[in-house]
């Protein structure tokens, strides 16, 4: 990994930095948008992007799209505040987390840190993704303060403070269905196509009710859903003593029935949604970005990265091409009065003109 050397640091890239000869502080919005969307939508490392344009006989050194990065990220800083603010008024969130390796300073090795992520399940998404040493969950109480709605997560043990403390636990049925996937998969249990099948009416259940008011989704739901859940978990209950213990069929209905009052929750509210795929869908691409730059420079480098990356997913789950928004906010934010910031938004946000 050291000889490979990239990172999402504050210089973009770790080792030899080249002079700069550029001067800094006058460059172009849309350069300095093209340069933040190339790293953190493209996963293109600084390193990458000084030869790219090299090649185009344009001479910026690494420190220089550094520092352009830097400034980009302090002028967002307003943006991702009152994007934090909005998604904590939503009634639900989604919520997941994903590794991330961190350089710690002098000794040339990394350790692991934590990107939480949080999206609204509204018309117009909100995503934030929350930077932390680790992945306790002292980090998502910190992040959610005295935030009281509908949490839709995995099964993961750090967010059960807040369940026990007024937050309403949703379960996610895609991780219910990917055990018999897996079992299906490893073993051909006659079992697991059954389970998929039943499952699979609930998904077609949610496609039938798509884009309804919630009061209309929830009682369509209680029609048609409630009655295959209710036949589902009689079926898994009753199945479940006969199968072998500690086998693959057996894990999978353990972790299912384990999970059912989450699971069913969905059908209490029609604001509610049946999975968590939105957030793990939002999650993805750092999975490729981090191929590429392989680890953050610093705290706050990361910190400074997930501010960046929360306002370009949110630009994109709302349908809006990155390098446009980040463009056009970038010119208009320093005459933008503080009263006026929820235009820039990028749930919100409306091109100039």
């Amino acid at each position: 990994m050291r000889a490979r050397c990239r990172h999402a640091g504050a210089a973009g890239d770790p080792g030899s930095q080249p002079s700069r000869t550029e001067p800094a502080g006058a460059e172009p919005a849309p350069a300095k948008a093209g340069v933040a969307v190339a790293k953190y939508v493209d996963h293109l490392p600084l390193y990458r992007q000084e030869a790219i344009y090299a090649r185009s006989g344009v001479p910026l050194s690494r420190s220089t799209l550094a520092e352009w990065i830097g400034a980009v990220g302090v002028a967002l800083q307003p943006l991702v505040d009152a994007t934090r603010q909005a998604l904590l008024s939503c009634p639900v969130l989604h919520a997941d987390e994903t590794p991330v390796a961190q350089l710690e300073p002098g000794r040339g090795q990394t350790r692991r840190a934590y990107l939480f992520a949080y999206r609204s399940d509204s018309e117009r998404p909100l995503i934030v993704f929350d930077y932390c040493a680790s992945r306790s969950g002292v980090h998502a109480q910190r992040f959610l303060g005295e935030w009281r709605g509908a949490l839709m997560v995995d099964d993961f043990a750090g967010y059960k403070a807040l369940f026990a403390d007024g937050v309403t636990e949703l379960g996610c049925w895609a991780h219910a269905r990917r055990k018999f996937v897996d079992l299906e998969k490893a073993s051909g249990s006659a079992i697991a196509p059954e389970a998929l099948h039943r499952i699979a009416a609930l998904y077609r259940i949610e496609h039938e009710v798509r884009g309804a008011d919630p009061h209309t989704r929830h009682a369509y739901r209680q029609q048609h859903a409630a009655p295959i859940v209710a036949a589902l978990h009689e079926w898994l209950r009753e199945l479940h003593p006969k199968v072998l213990g500690s086998s693959g069929t057996d894990r999978a209905i353990a972790y299912t029935l384990k999970r059912w009052p989450a699971l069913v929750c969905y059908l209490d509210d029609g604001r509610y949604p049946i999975d968590n795929n939105p957030i793990e869908n939002a999650i993805r691409p750092i999975a490729l970005g981090r191929k590429n730059w392989l680890f953050a420079g610093s705290g706050p480098a990361g910190r400074r990265a997930c501010a960046i990356m929360s306002l370009l997913a949110t630009a994109k789950a709302n349908g809006h091409d990155p390098h446009a928004w980040l463009s056009d906010v970038l010119e208009r934010l320093p005459v933008t009065r503080n009263s006026d910031i929820a235009t820039l938004l990028p749930h919100s946000w409306q091109p100039a003109g």
